[in-house]
């Protein structure tokens, strides 16, 4: 439900838990979560993505691996 957008504190209360802490203990925003919250604050849509700057640079995949 957290994943999908519901509040954690509706989460909470739907799982009747009487502290929203006790659903902290399990909830977590993935990357997803925080890639679409960045998303929101600055307006930028998938369409006007520009490619990754690794995108299709061997030596910097690499170096991201650090095989170099």
């Amino acid at each position: 439900m957290y994943r999908g957008g519901v509040p954690l504190s509706l989460v909470a209360e739907f799982l009747g838990h009487a502290q929203i802490s006790t659903a902290q203990v399990y909830a977590y925003a993935d990357t997803e979560m925080k890639r679409e919250a960045i998303r929101k604050i600055d307006g930028s849509s998938d369409d006007t993505e520009e490619p990754a700057i690794w995108e299709n640079d061997r030596k910097m995949i690499k170096r991201l691996y650090g095989l170099l």
